[in-house]
C-alpha cells in the first residue's frame, strides 16, 4: 500500500518511547489534540492503535459537520455510526468516507466501544455530561454472560452501549485454503524459512502475529521440557510489547522466565513436521550473529538478519499463492483450515479445537466451524431418508 502524507486534516501520529509504541492525534498544523491524546494514553498499545484510527475518522466527521466533541449530541453520534456503516445516507445521498467500503460488523462494534469510551472519558472531565448520561446504560446479563463470569450467579446488570449496531448473522463458512494448497506452496518455496512458515501455520493454527512474535526461548521442541507445562514438544506464545518487528500476540496470558526457562503464556503443541522444518531453517539460514533472539528473520535486503514483520510474511504468502495459481493466500486461511480439521478429527468436540487453536471460546468454535458438510455422505443419506427416497 502506498504511503502518503495526510495534509489539511486531522491525522494519527505514531509515538515511540523507551521501546514502546503509542499513538496520538494531531491537528493539520501539527498541534496536539489534547482530549484525544489524553484518552489514547489510557489504552494499551494494541488497542490504542485501533482506536486512534477509528477516533480520527469520527473527529474528521465532526469537523465536516461543523460539530465538536463538546457540543455533539447522541442523535448526531448515532447518525455517524449509520454513515460509516452505510445505513444512513448523508444530505447529498452519499455515505461518509466516499470511495471507501463501509465498516463491517466487527469494525462497527469496535467503533461503538471506542466512541463510548471517548465520550465517557470526556464526561469525567466535566464536559458534555448529557451525552455521557445517554451512553451510560446497563442491560440484564444473559446465560452466556453468567457462564463467562466468575461468580456469574451474582450478576444483576452489565454495561450496555446504545451505539452498538444490531448484530448480523455470523458467516458460518470462513474461507479455507484451496485444495492441495500446502504441498503446492511448499514445493514452490526455495527458502527454508518460508517452508517453515507454511508448515507452522498449517500444523499449529497460529495467528500471524503469534508466529512472528516467537522467540527462540519460547520453543520447547522436545519431550519433558523443564518448564513442566506440557510433556510433549510445544511452544509458549507470550505477549511482548517491545518486539523489534512490532508483532503482537492477541491473547495476553501471563508468563514469566525462571532460571532462563519460559513458563506460562499460551501453550501450543507442535508436530514432527514443524520440528523438522525448524531445524532445517536454523541450521541453514538463521544468522549466527543475531542478538535479538526472535525466530523468523529477514533473509534479503539492507535489513537482512533483523526480525521478520507480519507484513513480510503476508506478502510472501500472497506472492507464493499467485505464483502457483491459487490466488491470494491469507494467513488466517491456515488457521481456519486447521480448526476445521481438528474439529472434524475430534468428532465435533469444540473444546479440543478451542485448546488446539488457542481460541478463547468453545461456543464460538462450535458456532463458526461446527456445521456439517452439505456434501457429506451422512448428510445426504439423512436428507434422502427424510425425503423418503430410501
Amino acid at each position: 500500500m502506498p504511503i502518503s502524507l495526510v495534509l489539511g486534516q486531522l491525522r494519527v501520529q505514531e509515538v515511540r518511547h523507551n521501546g514502546l509504541v503509542g499513538y496520538t492525534i494531531l491537528y493539520p498544523d501539527g498541534t496536539l489534540h489534547e482530549l484525544a491524546d489524553a484518552y489514547l494514553r489510557t489504552l494499551t498499545p494494541g488497542t490504542g492503535r485501533t482506536y486512534a484510527y477509528l477516533l480520527v475518522d469520527h473527529l474528521r466527521w465532526l469537523e465536516c459537520e461543523v460539530l465538536t466533541p463538546e457540543t455533539v449530541t447522541f442523535e448526531q453520534v448515532e447518525r455517524y455510526m449509520g454513515a460509516v456503516g452505510a445505513e444512513v445516507r448523508g444530505p447529498l445521498g452519499q455515505p461518509w468516507r466516499p470511495g471507501k467500503r463501509p465498516y463491517e460488523q466487527s469494525s462497527l462494534l469496535t467503533a461503538a466501544a471506542c466512541l463510548k469510551g471517548f465520550y465517557m472519558f470526556q464526561a469525567r472531565r466535566g464536559v458534555n455530561k448529557q451525552l455521557a448520561e445517554v451512553l451510560d446504560q446497563t442491560r440484564l446479563p444473559t446465560t452466556a454472560d453468567r457462564r463467562r463470569s466468575f461468580l456469574g450467579h451474582t450478576l444483576h446488570e452489565l454495561p450496555a452501549n446504545p451505539l452498538t449496531p444490531t448484530k448480523t448473522v455470523r458467516r458460518r463458512h470462513p474461507k479455507m485454503l484451496p485444495d492441495q494448497a500446502r504441498p503446492r506452496l511448499v514445493e514452490s518455496l526455495p527458502s527454508a524459512r518460508d517452508r517453515m512458515t507454511v508448515t507452522w501455520l498449517s500444523d499449529g493454527g497460529f495467528r500471524i502475529g503469534e508466529f512472528c512474535s516467537l522467540h527462540l526461548v519460547d520453543l520447547h521442541l522436545r519431550e519433558h521440557a523443564p518448564c513442566g507445562d506440557c510433556v510433549s514438544p510445544h511452544v509458549h506464545i507470550c505477549h511482548r510489547e517491545r518486539n523489534p518487528n512490532r508483532a503482537r500476540v492477541k491473547i495476553k496470558d501471563p508468563w514469566k522466565v525462571e532460571g532462563g526457562v519460559v513458563r506460562g503464556g499460551e501453550i501450543r503443541r507442535v508436530s514432527p513436521a514443524m520440528i523438522h522444518t525448524y531445524f532445517e531453517y536454523v541450521t541453514t539460514e538463521y544468522p549466527r550473529s543475531a542478538r535479538h533472539g526472535m525466530l523468523v528473520v529477514q533473509l534479503h535486503g539492507p535489513r537482512k538478519g533483523e526480525p521478520w514483520a507480519t507484513a513480510g510474511a503476508r506478502g510472501m504468502l500472497r506472492r507464493a499463492g499467485i505464483r502457483v495459481e491459487l490466488g491470494k493466500i491469507l494467513p488466517k486461511e491456515f488457521r481456519h483450515t486447521f480448526t476445521d480439521a481438528v474439529l472434524d478429527a475430534s468428532g465435533g468436540k469444540s473444546m479440543v479445537a478451542k485448546e488446539a487453536g488457542g481460541w478463547k471460546s468453545a461456543a464460538m468454535v462450535d458456532q463458526v466451524y461446527g456445521h456439517p458438510d452439505i456434501h457429506d455422505d451422512v448428510f445426504g443419506a439423512a436428507l434422502e431418508r427424510t425425503w423418503g427416497e430410501r
